[in-house]
């Protein structure tokens, strides 16, 4: 079983930047490919990065490539998503999410994740 927490999301202005984390529970952390996602109010949730076990192979939502960056600290069982140039469209519930232990490969598909967290708002405003 993983348990995962996420943090550091917040009210910021068109244009500024977070930094999300994801505290992870267990000592199987390393062998998950982790992942993020979003819903935003009225819409579907949606992927937006992951990541493999190894750091190795990232894979990014063409709406968020070039502006987020996905990176994880096995070390200290964590996932972070660094957001920069926000726009309101990202306004959203951002959630971390953990594939099956041993897992390697990271998805873009949300039914491939096991452990979801309780997510964590961003509002971007104009």
């Amino acid at each position: 079983q993983v348990q995962l927490v996420e943090s550091g999301g917040g009210l910021v202005q068109a244009g500024g930047s977070l930094r999300l984390s994801c505290a992870a529970s267990g000592r199987t952390f390393s062998s998950n490919a982790m992942g993020w996602f979003r819903r935003a109010p009225g819409k579907e949730r949606e992927f937006v990065a992951s990541i493999s076990r190894s750091n190795s192979v990232t894979y990014y939502a063409d709406s968020v490539k070039g502006r987020f960056t996905i990176s994880r600290d096995n070390a200290k069982n964590t996932v972070y998503l660094q957001m920069n140039s926000l726009k309101p469209e990202d306004t959203a519930v951002y959630y971390c999410a953990a594939r099956s232990v041993g897992v390697a490969a990271p998805s873009m598909g949300a039914g491939a994740y096991a452990f979801w967290g309780q997510g964590t708002q961003v509002t971007v405003s104009s």
